[in-house]
């Protein structure tokens, strides 16, 4: 499996780079690098070796109908969540790792058909996150997105989504956005990207409503 480009660490006055070295070359590469940086009183930090995970620009989005007052929130089974200890089938946002040189704006709604079906048709930024600071250089641009629910089955099942060619098994449900927004301030959710795109919109939902809303 071909590794995905990676860009090399950019220059900073604050950092000494003294090596940097690939161990490994799949899919997401794993590069391991020794440096020393600029400490707070001034000096410079001895000799520090870091793995880093090479995963880079990723979009993740919230979709919801204002109109319903519901969100859309997808579950999959997850290996690293298992290894973990916790239940490995988690309820997420749609989410995905940016092409090169892709708009995350445009990820995001790649992704959102992929695996959902819905396609947002407006788009308000919520901030551009570090998933793991201390060992991957994956940020996530995070939106939320309108969309237009159809008709949903029992127990707010949408369907089943995913890309066939991956084999994703990814089931599709949809929560009323008070429910979901009680879960996430009850700690429900493990993934860190749905809890805070649900914190998000209970802090901003009124206003979301009046300006999507086509009533």
């Amino acid at each position: 499996m071909r590794s995905r480009p990676t860009a090399p660490l950019p220059a900073d006055d604050a950092v000494q780079v003294e090596t940097e070295r690939r161990v490994w070359d799949g899919r997401f590469p794993l590069d391991v690098v020794r440096f020393r940086q600029r400490r707070f009183d001034g000096g410079l930090s001895g000799l520090r070796t870091w793995e880093l995970w090479r995963r880079g620009r990723a979009a993740a989005v919230l979709p919801y109908d204002p109109d319903a007052d519901a969100v859309v929130l997808i579950e999959q089974f997850r290996l690293p969540a298992l290894a973990a200890g916790i239940d490995p089938v988690l309820v997420e946002l749609p989410a995905g790792l940016c092409e090169a040189e892709e708009d995350p704006a445009q990820t995001i709604v790649r992704e959102a058909v992929e695996e959902t079906g819905l396609a947002p048709d407006r788009l308000a930024r919520i901030a551009a996150v570090m998933l793991s600071p201390g060992g991957t250089d994956e940020c996530c641009t995070l939106f939320a997105g309108r969309v237009r629910l159809p008709p949903v089955g029992p127990e707010g099942l949408l369907g089943h989504a995913g890309l066939a060619d991956e084999d994703e098994d990814i089931r599709v449900r949809v929560w009323p956005a008070a429910a979901a927004i009680e879960a996430a301030l009850a700690g429900r959710f493990p993934n860190a990207l749905t809890m805070l795109a649900l914190l998000w919109l209970g802090a901003r939902r009124d206003g979301l409503r009046t300006e999507w809303s086509d009533r």
